[in-house]
């Protein structure tokens, strides 16, 4: 007999970023204060890693949005949020994936689109190794947070 499928939280929250480099914690950060600050519902699900992997793809499964969290050098302060469009970039053979290329795959493997994926994109300023994250960085966070308790209050 074969196991019943576990049930898939329909929002999945997914930051990443290396704890280690800095502001490029922002990622992480944002999914361990959420995970600490939000009443744990059901239909929400909270991942972070040190990047985007091909693996990942499969973390879409089941999903009826997704939000990805990450540090960004180019965005503007404190934060950006972008509705993507999955699409085969360079990262697509590298260790690193961008999202877009993640819902490449998620495309290809399933052969269906993958669910509505939105960016928020924090401002960082530094990502030097062995530095934590700057006061900058953390006040960018606390408006992204903000901003990020009302997506999910809204799509919950």
């Amino acid at each position: 007999m074969m196991a019943q499928p576990a049930s898939v939280a329909p929002l999945l929250v997914f930051g990443w970023g290396n704890l280690s480099r800095g502001d490029d914690a922002l990622g992480p950060l944002c999914i361990e204060r959420l995970r600490a600050t939000l009443v744990p519902a059901a239909s929400v699900e909270y991942l972070d890693d040190y990047q985007l992997q091909i693996e990942h793809a499969l973390d879409l499964v089941g999903r009826q949005r997704v939000l990805f969290v990450d540090a960004s050098l180019s965005c503007r302060a404190p934060f950006e949020v972008t509705q993507l469009r999955a699409a085969q970039d360079a990262s697509f053979i590298t260790h690193a994936m961008s999202p877009q290329a993640l819902m490449q795959v998620f495309r290809d493997l399933r052969g269906e689109e993958p669910p509505p994926c939105t960016l928020l994109a924090i401002r960082g300023e530094r990502f030097e190794l062995g530095e934590p994250p700057s006061v900058g960085a953390l006040d960018h966070l606390a408006a992204a947070l903000q901003w990020a308790e009302v997506w999910l209050s809204a799509h919950a």
